[in-house]
């Protein structure tokens, strides 16, 4: 199978709106998306970060570039207001090159936010 086009998931949770945190957590997230899935920064198109609208302290994307993601384009935004959300939660999808067929690819959802995908969450 020839190299495809495919989205990566996952998500994580802090405990609250600390710069720190968020980068921390936000690194954690990245580096297993990266491990889980066998990738380098090179097969990665994008990635897009989003936090709850309760999580203002940092940009998430910054933990990717202090990963080395220097040449990927990143993009943050802030995720819908939904009342009965899960709170302080940073998500990203990720577009990489891959030879995995869709049915490999591993989602990741860490902390408390292995709560909103126990269908894919390892």
């Amino acid at each position: 199978m020839g190299r495809s086009v495919r989205a990566v998931r996952g998500a994580t949770q802090v405990d609250e709106n600390d710069r720190d945190q968020i980068l921390e957590a936000t690194a954690e997230l990245v580096a297993e998306v990266m491990g889980r899935n066998a990738l380098t920064t090179d097969d990665v198109i994008s990635v897009i970060f989003t936090a709850t609208p309760d999580l203002t302290a940092e940009f998430p994307a910054l933990a990717a570039r202090k990963l080395g993601f220097n040449e990927v384009p990143l993009l943050c935004a802030s995720e819908i207001d939904v009342p009965h959300a899960l709170p302080r939660v940073v998500r990203l999808m990720a577009h990489i090159e891959t030879d995995r067929p869709r049915s490999e690819i591993q989602h990741v959802y860490l902390r408390g936010a292995v709560a909103l995908r126990l269908d894919i969450a390892q």
